[in-house]
């Protein structure tokens, strides 16, 4: 099995590529990603000498080299977005690449003019980013409504699934460390500023609580809904780990 990884120079994306290279022989890995701040080639460890893994290096918002990334796969693995965190002071580039971008990834998967003649068949895709969790305790699976036309005045609903009648699934994991996470995050931020000696910056007084998921374990559970969801349908991925920001800070 073949399976486009976009974004696989990043956090999550980097992460994936090597589970998936280590615990799956059967898997050949293409990896599309544009290299932008948070995206490093060498995140991938030991991939790039493998020789089912091939890199591309471009945007998912043009079609020619998604075309290209998409031959012969049989499923992708979604991962390139912008942090909404970063929208609030410019929203263009998220709008470009969570919408746009993925716009064109689905018009490439359903027409093979676009895309891979491969993908004109039934093909599995699972976009990690694309929803956010709203419930506090992610802990269990829970069925989504199928794929539908999406509400007007929600253009990332309809990015993501739009009236594509595509196999998708969607997953929504909790917050996720581990190695090679960008250091703007949480996690990262606290470990660095210790290390150098600096004061650890905290939000308010620490009380806002998150549920934390180790990215090994969230490449798990996207390996099992890869290869046992139901397209049409959403899983919320949680580390059953809730934690006020300030006891994560004195740890």
């Amino acid at each position: 099995m073949t399976l486009l990884v976009t974004g696989g120079c990043g956090f999550i994306g980097s992460n994936f590529i090597r589970f998936i290279l280590k615990h799956r022989a059967d898997c050949e890995v293409v990896n599309l990603d544009a290299l932008t701040y948070a995206g490093n080639q060498a995140k991938p460890a030991g991939a790039r000498g493998d020789v089912r893994y091939r890199f591309v290096h471009g945007r998912i918002e043009d079609p020619a080299v998604v075309k290209d990334a998409m031959t012969d796969v049989d499923a992708v693995i979604h991962f390139a977005a912008r942090p909404c965190d970063r929208s609030i002071d410019n929203a263009a580039p998220f709008i470009t690449t969570n919408v746009l971008g993925t716009q064109v990834m689905l018009e490439a998967a359903r027409r093979p003019e676009l895309g891979a003649s491969s993908m004109s068949r039934p093909t599995r895709s699972t976009v990690p980013w694309a929803m956010k969790v709203s419930s506090p305790r992610p802990r269990r699976s829970v069925r989504a409504r199928p794929i539908q036309r999406p509400r007007r005045g929600r253009p990332l609903g309809a990015g993501v699934l739009g009236d594509y009648r595509l196999p998708v699934m969607v997953v929504r994991p909790s917050n996720n460390y581990g190695p090679y996470q960008f250091p703007e995050k949480l996690i990262p931020v606290m470990v660095t500023n210790l290390v150098e000696g600096r004061k650890v910056p905290v939000y308010g007084r620490g009380e806002n609580v998150r549920d934390w998921l180790h990215v090994d374990d969230c490449c798990r559970a996207i390996e099992l809904v890869l290869d046992r969801g139901r397209p049409g349908e959403a899983y919320n991925i949680g580390g059953q780990s809730e934690r006020r920001n300030i006891e994560v800070v004195s740890w």
